[in-house]
């Protein structure tokens, strides 16, 4: 048994492994999950989970199947089938990955929602205002949500009840405007408050004063508003003058 060939063997699949999970990493985390959705809806740690399972199983199993004394046939076989069921098991990670990424920041009367591709009730996509189709590739759409009419409110309070609010509807979600502008200014807190008056841990703090310093604003021209997510305790900061999101920062206001 040549060890040598085999450890060889495995640490060039394990680098090819690692060059095109790099590449999926990139897809994923630059249009599917931009930041900082993937701590917010969980995209890393469900990419990290998923991919580093396929990145230690298929060298893992080219060390203990590979042996130079196999007819060369039946080892291109052998690695083959590894390759084969390596790619499959990533594309159906990376599917999973896909259906769970955000596609809409909805705004919901004094809070906003961030929606997944899977949380999304399918059935109203073809229902809905031209533009709110076809559901967003490249991270999540800011949107507002329309008041149901007297006629649509039970409806909207049952589905709600069933998990599926506004901004998980399609015929609801509207173009972000100046209505939803107001919303946000009446809705939203003073980030400068939340700082002078909230007891938290140093690095929450921390993050938060590093969040307000990402948006090129200080404290006292910034409001946040709570966000519902895999995660819920972060915040969307917005621009306290326009009423528009400028960023977002771990202040749980749930």
């Amino acid at each position: 048994m040549n060890w040598s060939l085999r450890l060889r063997a495995a640490g060039i699949h394990l680098m090819s492994s690692l060059i095109v999970a790099a590449i999926a990493a990139s897809v994923v985390f630059l249009v599917w999950y931009p930041w900082p959705y993937r701590i917010i809806s969980g995209g890393e740690d469900l990419f990290l989970l998923l991919i580093s399972v396929d990145i230690v199983m298929g060298p893992l199993i080219t060390l203990a199947i590979f042996n130079i004394k196999k007819p060369r046939k039946e080892l291109k076989r052998d690695l083959s089938i590894i390759v084969v069921l390596q790619l499959a098991a990533l594309g159906f990670g990376l599917h999973t990955v896909y259906m769970a990424r955000p596609v809409v920041l909805a705004l919901e009367v004094d809070r906003f929602r961030v929606t997944t591709a899977v949380g999304v009730v399918e059935a109203e996509l073809a229902k809905a205002q031209e533009g709110f189709r076809e559901l967003s590739l490249t991270g999540p759409r800011l949107v507002n949500t329309a008041t149901p009419t007297e006629e649509e409110r039970y409806n909207a309070i049952m589905l709600g009840m069933a998990g599926a609010d506004l901004g998980t509807r399609p015929t609801f979600w509207r173009t972000w405007d100046d209505s939803a502008r107001a919303r946000v200014r009446k809705a939203g807190k003073p980030v400068s408050q939340w700082l002078s008056e909230t007891k938290v841990p140093a690095a929450t703090r921390a993050a938060v004063v590093d969040a307000v310093a990402r948006t090129g604003k200080s404290a006292e021209q910034l409001l946040y508003l709570p966000m519902l997510a895999r995660r819920n305790d972060w915040s969307v900061l917005a621009d306290s003058t326009s009423g528009d999101p400028v960023g977002f920062a771990p202040i749980n206001a749930n």
